[in-house]
């Protein structure tokens, strides 16, 4: 018999990892997938795994009571045991998921503005469909509004997806424009941008004032604007009527060299219904009372999810998916468009 050699503690590690990012993929589709869609998505979170490796963990995992095998032409879903270990899985397997997200997103966006096509990130909000069309009709004056990224959204009914993510029986989705569009084609352009943290910015007479709350990516496994919805934190209506209020934004950091090209790029955007960035400072000056390293400049860019947070501030429930996947430029929609058709 031959001798094998033992399982070292970082191929256990690094497998149980690969198994909570499966359960984490299973978990935000929300539907029946196949190995050959999950082994693409580990991708987006720098796990290249082939499909037959996929499916050996998927085994493993219907042993284990984590999975369940809905028909090889179906797929799998999670199970209520899944969930659970998922949710109780270990803070270091948790720590820098946020950071690493915003990074492989930036890196995937293609939009170009002067080709206006390429896809870019957004994230994903499902609302019941009862309450939908009340939840535009509040939402409209944020479109409108400076502390919207984009006025361009994309609809799609139960079943239907949204870039990858399937929109849950009863539900509609909306996808708005996420601010790591930015970070995606400053990228492209040689621009380099540091993501620092996301927070609840006082505004006061439309301008900004200062980050009242903020949680830094680096040290999240959750995405911040999520959380500070889910804590009802905001009051972007009254930013919008009143220009006094708590929104969302990001802080970001550039090379101080590389400020007057953002700039160019960032008009080329708006021409094309792309803002983003709210506010930039000075070289090496502080911005909101945020100190700024020596040869930097910080940048402060809107939140994706404050049309959203207006709905919810009026007791309109949503679903939040912040930095959730992929949509090209081309499938975008004003949403004064998609506000007029019937829902």
């Amino acid at each position: 018999m031959g001798y094998r050699l033992p399982i070292s503690q970082t191929t256990l590690e690094y497998t149980e990892k690969k198994v909570l990012l499966i359960l984490r993929i299973l978990k935000e589709y929300q539907a029946p997938i196949g190995a050959r869609l999950i082994a693409r998505q580990m991708q987006d979170y720098g796990i290249f795994s082939s499909e037959r490796t996929v499916r050996y963990h998927l085994k493993f995992m219907d042993e284990r009571g984590l999975t369940k095998l809905l028909g090889k032409s179906k797929g799998r879903i999670i199970t209520d045991l899944g969930i659970e270990e998922l949710s109780s899985a270990r803070v270091q397997d948790k720590i820098g998921f946020v950071i690493s997200r915003i990074e492989n997103l930036a890196f995937q966006t293609t939009f170009n503005p002067d080709r206006k096509d390429g896809a870019l990130p957004v994230n994903i909000s499902f609302f019941c469909k009862k309450d939908f069309s009340e939840a535009m009709r509040i939402m409209a004056p944020a479109f409108k509004s400076d502390y919207a990224v984009s006025n361009k959204v994309a609809v799609a009914t139960s079943g239907a997806l949204l870039g990858n993510v399937i929109v849950p029986e009863g539900k509609i989705g909306l996808a708005t424009v996420c601010s790591i569009v930015i970070n995606g084609v400053l990228l492209k352009n040689g621009i380099p941008m540091d993501s620092k943290f996301a927070g609840i910015l006082q505004v006061k007479n439309h301008r900004p004032l200062r980050f009242a709350e903020l949680i830094y990516y680096s040290g999240s496994s959750l995405d911040p604007s999520e959380a500070f919805i889910r804590a009802k934190m905001l009051s972007v209506t009254n930013a919008i009527k009143t220009g006094n209020g708590m929104i969302l934004a990001n802080y970001r950091e550039i090379p101080a060299f590389c400020f007057p090209l953002m700039n160019e790029i960032i008009k080329k955007m708006g021409k094309v219904g792309i803002k983003g960035v709210f506010v930039t400072g000075g070289i090496s000056e502080p911005i909101c009372q945020i100190p700024v390293d020596i040869n930097r400049v910080g940048v402060i860019l809107i939140g994706g999810l404050n049309p959203v947070a207006c709905a919810q501030e009026s007791g309109i429930e949503a679903e939040n998916r912040a930095m959730s996947t992929l949509i090209n430029y081309q499938e975008l929609r004003k949403f004064d468009e998609v506000c007029r058709e019937k829902w």
